[in-house]
């Protein structure tokens, strides 16, 4: 069954996180809430804060994903190059936001004691022409969106209010339901042919295999996904069956 719903790309971009130094914690908030709105996360790319690099993989993203997202890079310190880097790739000028502008300025005027607005800070509501704001509730300053890209800060939490504050304008398909079960005892090694089986026998249902280790015992956790909840519910009950059949005790859920 072929799957027409839109899809979506992560562009994470940072220095900081290719080299070790910052641990991404977006990817898998991302790729879940996407996929309660039927919007699958198909690829997510790690690339630096390089001019050409993120010119060059924006245009190309853009071009193959219904939705792009990106991360990271929108500060007000010069290796903060997201978005003067995705104005180069829509090929636009790159400008003071008005309403961006005179919403930073009140907040930074109203702190105690006031905050200068310098030119650092310009450059968080310096955006893209034609761009339009992506605004949080954690922080004034905004992400924006142009085209179908969607620039966001790294930061989880204010990254998290950027995407909730425009998950309801996206146009997402049928959400992806997702059902889980695991036991001690039993290793991939054991259940990979009656695993394969089952898959084969359940169109449009992907089942993937986990292993875990835990000082209580290992054992390997089955995921199943798809868009049809009773295939999946039909899916993991067979996974449940065979392992009941290699001598082990299935429990629904993820392994603690």
């Amino acid at each position: 069954m072929t799957d027409t719903r839109p899809t979506a790309c992560l562009l994470v971009i940072g220095d900081e996180v290719l080299s070790g130094r910052t641990r991404d914690a977006n990817i898998q908030f991302l790729g879940q809430r996407l996929g309660e709105l039927g919007i699958p996360l198909r690829e997510v790319r790690v690339i630096p804060d390089d001019r050409a690099v993120i010119v060059a993989t924006v245009n190309d993203v853009r071009a193959r994903f219904t939705y792009v997202f990106t991360t990271g890079g929108i500060g007000p310190t010069h290796d903060d190059i997201t978005s003067e880097c995705v104005a180069e790739a829509f090929g636009v000028p790159w400008v003071v936001h008005p309403e961006a502008y005179a919403e930073m300025a009140a907040d930074y005027a109203s702190r105690t004691p006031p905050v200068e607005f310098n030119a650092a800070r310009l450059r968080m509501a310096t955006v893209p022409e034609g761009a339009s704001l992506i605004r949080n509730a954690v922080s004034v300053a905004p992400g924006f969106r142009i085209g179908n890209v969607h620039v966001m800060a790294g930061v989880p939490k204010v990254m998290q209010a950027m995407f909730e504050a425009i998950a309801p304008t996206l146009e997402g398909g049928i959400p992806t339901v997702s059902r889980s079960v695991h036991a001690v005892g039993i290793f991939e090694g054991t259940i990979a042919a009656p695993l394969g089986a089952i898959q084969e026998a359940s169109e449009g249902v992907s089942l993937g295999s986990y292993p875990y280790y835990r000082a209580s015992g290992n054992g390997v956790a089955i995921v199943a996904r798809g868009t049809d909840a009773a295939a999946v519910e039909q899916a993991i009950a067979r996974v449940a069956e065979m392992i009941r059949a290699e001598g082990a005790e299935p429990v629904f859920g993820e392994p603690g």
